[in-house]
């Protein structure tokens, strides 16, 4: 499917009409900036961030460049997400940016093609084997947060059902590009112990519990 070219002339960064707490979505409508549209889509733009953010740090070593790649397309995907979040359904174009499920099967195909390549977990897994699993990780969460205020904004509002699959299949990609960074980079995973809290661990010697 071929979408629309961006048609913008964004010569003034800012216009003041936001001032009164309210802003516009792409048919023009205003609502306020803490509606839960605006929350949605502005979570996803908080996520694209995020990614631009990890994708930096998976261009730096050529073990993980093929990572950047993917994440750069899944950039691009976020802000079609974006769009269509910003527009009602009444408004939306023929040609509209937005995500479809031919990006959920691509994110599916890539889950399963770098999960092939990991050993079986046998716990869960904390973040911060490495600094790309970091960021990845931080990815996810905020992926996490943007499905729920998709599930939400679909119940109570409107909001294509492809968005809710897309960011629930692409919270599963990072979590799983975060343990493939670690691979590539020949990092052992952190895995979650419970025995490692202080509560678990024996006061010090002369000590009583």
């Amino acid at each position: 499917m071929e979408f629309q070219e961006p048609n913008l002339a964004l010569n003034r960064i800012y216009t003041k009409r936001g001032d009164s707490g309210e802003t516009a979505l792409v048919g023009g409508q205003r609502l306020a900036k803490d509606a839960l549209r605006i929350e949605c889509y502005g979570t996803v733009d908080e996520l694209n961030a995020f990614v631009g953010l990890a994708c930096v740090t998976a261009r730096t070593d050529s073990r993980t460049s093929a990572l950047a790649a993917i994440l750069l397309r899944v950039q691009h995907e976020l802000f079609n997400l974006g769009s269509i979040l910003a527009t009602l359904p009444e408004d939306v174009g023929p040609k509209q940016p937005q995500v479809t499920d031919a990006d959920v099967a691509q994110l599916e195909w890539e889950i399963d093609a770098m999960n092939g390549e990991l050993p079986s977990l046998r716990s869960f897994v904390l973040p911060g084997a490495t600094e790309l699993d970091a960021r990845l990780h931080v990815c996810r969460t905020v992926c996490r947060r943007a499905e729920r205020l998709a599930v939400t904004l679909a119940r109570e509002d409107s909001a294509p059902g492809v968005s809710v699959r897309y960011l629930n299949r692409l919270s599963d990609a990072l979590f799983v590009w975060g343990r493939w960074a670690n691979l590539q980079l020949g990092e052992p995973e952190v895995l979650w112990d419970p025995n490692k809290a202080a509560s678990a661990i024996s006061p010090p010697a002369g000590e009583s519990a």
